[in-house]
């Protein structure tokens, strides 16, 4: 079941993006632990996007979304 808009999704998927390529910049300064929690983080982050469910708000009791129309 879906908690998230499409716009929500898709800035959840561009916030995983850019956590990632902070990530690889982290990776490139020697940074490998802070680089691994971006990753992390990022990917986290464009699977909820994709996927359109957000773990933490289903947590705070946030519903589905409804269909509209019939």
């Amino acid at each position: 079941m879906r908690n998230l808009t499409g716009r929500e999704s898709a800035v959840r998927a561009i916030g995983g993006i850019m956590l990632v390529a902070g990530a690889l910049v982290a990776w490139y300064q020697g940074e490998t632990t802070a680089g691994l929690g971006l990753v992390a983080a990022g990917l986290g982050a464009m699977l909820s996007g994709l996927f359109g469910y957000c773990p933490a708000c289903a947590l705070a009791g946030r519903c589905g979304l409804r269909k509209r129309g019939g």
